[in-house]
């Protein structure tokens, strides 16, 4: 059991993970920039410890001054939360090279699961469905249109790096491939500086259905549900309603089961 958590976020988030804390007699560090100096979580935090200035870059993603905060207040562990450093595998990597726990998965799942292109082959590795399409990176559009012709149109191009609906593209027809092609590169390496991308068959009407998994250090996983957020605007989702109305009983355990299996088989950590 750890005696003191530092939380290296703020607002809703944060707020959350003190409660939980306290629930268990955990003490709680709040960091914040001068402008959240009289946020609720730090109000209520044991301990607070300011990181820099208004700026997210200067404050909640400087990585030395979070590191720093948890050495002077003793912390044993740092809880990231959601957004800024939490699916940053540098930062997992530094916080248990200092001596602390971070909650969270381990680097090596931070980067598989950062990488689409590998995260979807680990998939396919534990026994997981997936949609058809490239085997990797797609790197001419001469291999582009190989892959639409096999497949079938339409297709879409996605970034390996992708996230929040950029770096995406449909392709409607072998017409199209080039443009869009170049255009998914390009917004990806503007994006996230890289321009890999890879091909999947475009599905028409999906459900959008996210298994929500709890892991721990000793192999176990389970399933506790799933959110459907079928519901998007741009690639982005609008609404999440948990449970969701498109499965039955069989089903959303079926699926369930499925992914707490490859969880298992892919020994991650944490919860996702």
């Amino acid at each position: 059991m750890f005696e003191k958590v530092l939380i290296a976020n703020r607002g809703e988030i944060a707020l959350r993970i003190h409660r939980a804390c306290k629930e268990m007699g955990i003490s709680t560090v709040a960091v914040h920039s001068t402008a959240d100096a009289d946020a609720m979580h730090v109000r209520l935090a044991d301990e607070a410890v300011c990181i820099g200035p208004p700026s997210s870059k200067d404050s909640y993603l400087n990585i030395q001054a979070i590191l720093s905060a948890a050495t002077i207040t003793g912390a044993d562990a740092i809880h990231p939360g959601y957004g800024f450093l939490s699916e940053n595998a540098n930062f997992a990597e530094m916080v248990e090279e200092h001596g602390f726990t971070f909650i969270g998965p381990t680097p090596e799942h931070i980067r598989m699961m950062g990488d689409k292109i590998t995260a979807k082959r680990i998939a396919e590795e534990t026994g997981m469905p997936i949609v058809p399409g490239s085997a990797g990176s797609v790197d001419s559009v001469s291999d582009a249109l190989k892959i639409g012709e096999e497949f079938g149109y339409p297709v879409i191009v996605k970034a390996t790096a992708g996230g929040g609906g950029r770096g995406m593209q449909l392709v409607r027809n072998a017409e199209e491939m080039e443009v869009n092609w170049k255009t998914a590169r390009t917004e990806a390496l503007a994006a996230f500086g890289n321009a890999d991308v890879y091909i999947e068959k475009f599905l028409t009407q999906p459900r959008h259905i996210e298994i929500q998994v709890l892991c721990d250090n000793h192999g176990n996983a389970v399933h506790v549900g799933e959110r459907d957020c079928s519901l998007q605007r741009r690639n982005q989702k609008v609404l999440e309603e948990a449970p969701s109305p498109a499965l039955n009983e069989e089903q959303r355990n079926r699926i369930g089961e499925t992914v707490a299996a490859a969880m298992r088989k892919m020994k991650y950590r944490g919860v996702g």
